[in-house]
Order: C-alpha cells, then structure tokens, then sequence
C-alpha cells in the first residue's frame, strides 16, 4: 500500500480524452465545495474579524467576543452573516481554482521543472493562492464592503448595487482592485504555508506513523490518506502558522478595501502607507494585529475544514 503524497492525483493512463476532461471539472467542485464548507463554518467569525480590522466605529470600542454578543443585538442573529452571500459566491471558484490550481502547479514545479522536494510545495501553494485571488478579487471587495454595513447605515443594498455603485463612483474595474497589492503580497505566505504546512504533516505522518495516522482511501484501497481527526488537526496546524505570518498584510488589504467607507481612506492609498498609518495610529498590537486572536480562532476551523473537506470529496469524486 503507497501513501496518498506518493500518488499522482492526476488520472489513469489508460483514461479516455473525455474521462481527463472530466476529471478537472471534478477537480473544480472538489476545491469549491471545500472552500464553501470552510468560509461558512466560520461566516460569523470572519465578520467581526472584518468590523474590527477596519475599526468600525459601531464596533471598534469592543473586542473579539464582546463584538460577537454585539452584533446580534443590534442586527440580529442574520447580523453575523452579512456579506456571507457575496462570499460564498466568491468562495466557490476560489476554492475550486486554488485546490486545482495547486496540483497543476505541483506537477509542473516537479516534472518540467525538476523542483521536488517539500520546497514544491511551497511554491506551489503560493502560485495557487496568487492565481485564485487574482481571478476572484473583485467578488472580494464586494464582500468585504457588504459585511462592513450595519444596519441603519447601509450603503449598498446588496451584490449587484454594489457592484454597479462601486464601477460608477469609484474608477471602474479599476474599483474592484484596491488592495490587491498586500493581498498578494500577504498570499503568497499564507497560501504558500498552508499548503506546505499541510502537505508536509501529512507527507511525515504518512511515511513514519502509517498505521496510526492513515487509513485505505475508499476509492482506492491501495493509497494511504490520513484520518480525519489528524486531517482537521494537520489543517488547523496550518492555517494557524499561515496568519500569524500574513495577518498584517490582511489588516491593510481589508482598510484598502473598503476604500471610501472608511472616514480615513486618503491614508490607505498603497500597501506601505497603509502599514505605517496603521502603525503610528494604532500600534502593532491594535493596528496590525487587530483581531489576531480571532483570527487563530476561526483559521483553525477554517483550514481544518477546507483541507478535510477537499481530502473526502477527492474520495467521493474518484480525485485519488
């Protein structure tokens, strides 16, 4: 029996043009599945992660929890979820492009490069997180600005008036891309760590501890998959060491963002004047780092679910 880090995850030889051509669309739900499971187990949390971020002024004088007991008192329960619809639209082909995006990536880095090792996944991960924001962006600043409403002060009443308000007053497409500069930036470790993280647990786990740690897959009893306790475990590993390396750059992604909502935008106008206002104006710990703790709350359950997630559907959709 091989390990599932030893097994190509691309089809069979012998699969016909059509069965290959169906196995990137299986690919493509696979990813966006994951991704949709993950952002809507930790919607509540993502939402004052962005309310604290950008110091609403509703908000900005509690923390992490005392914002959570908050928000439904004056919003009510849905209040937690705003900007949730936007984001699951932009989760789905999120998710599905950087899971897929990954594996291409993986194989091209290895095969036509000759980069092996862990450090492919590495620079995979990063690759893939690039590609997959860079595609999805726009849908991103609509649900930032969306989830940054509270009621009674709402400026777009919903997806398309937003889309349709911030092309007309704000430039253009241009509008739709302020930020994607620290969000890249922030990507590439973020994403680039996940994955390597991951990848890395598992490979480990799976060679030194394969009777403890793996399974059969149920597609395929000759691969090895981890079980789904060390998969949430090796996900949650992940993603808690990928923010606290990028979070800073998520704190001047979300102010850049939303752009005119915020009373002080003209000061976060590019990546570094953004980081130094944030600095001087609030410190590392209430300005960079705002909302950190939150954060390792909700990227644990994030990337626990998101990598579970992708490791069964690959199983439930013939992936292995």
């Amino acid at each position: 029996m091989t390990s599932e880090a030893a097994v190509s995850t691309s089809p069979s030889m012998s699969s016909t043009p059509a069965k290959r051509d169906y196995y990137w669309v299986r690919s493509f739900v696979a990813g966006g599945v994951a991704g949709c499971c993950a952002k809507t187990t930790i919607a509540p949390l993502d939402r004052v992660k962005i309310l604290l971020q950008a110091q609403s002024p509703h908000y900005k004088h509690l923390g992490v929890f005392s914002t959570l007991r908050a928000v439904p008192q004056k919003e009510g329960l849905l209040g937690l979820y705003k900007g949730n619809g936007a984001m699951m639209v932009r989760i789905f082909p999120y998710g599905a492009i950087q899971f897929m995006a990954f594996d291409k990536y993986k194989k091209l880095l290895s095969k036509q490069i000759g980069i092996s090792g862990h450090i492919h996944r590495l620079m995979a991960g990063s690759m893939a997180g690039m590609t997959a924001v860079i595609c999805t962006y726009p849908l991103d600043v609509v649900r930032a600005r969306l989830a940054f409403q509270v009621k009674g002060d709402h400026r777009y009443t919903g997806i398309a008036n937003a889309f349709h308000t911030i092309y007309l007053k704000e430039g253009g497409i241009l509008g739709f891309y302020r930020g994607l500069t620290p969000t890249l930036i922030g990507m590439a470790p973020y994403a680039g760590l996940s994955f390597f993280t991951f990848g890395t647990l598992k490979s480990i786990g799976l060679k030194h501890f394969p009777e403890v740690l793996g399974r059969p897959s149920s597609d395929n009893p000759d691969v090895l998959i981890l079980k789904t306790h060390v998969n949430l475990l090796c996900g949650g590993a992940a993603g808690t060491i990928a923010q606290t390396v990028s979070y800073p750059f998520d704190v001047a992604r979300r102010r850049m963002q939303l752009g005119s909502v915020l009373p002080d935008s003209e000061k976060c106008v590019s990546l570094v004047k953004t980081l130094k206002y944030v600095y001087q104006q609030y410190g590392v710990k209430k300005g960079l780092y705002r909302g950190l703790s939150l954060n390792y709350i909700r990227c644990v359950p994030s990337q626990a679910v998101a990598f579970t997630t992708y490791e069964f559907m690959k199983q439930l959709l013939h992936l292995n």
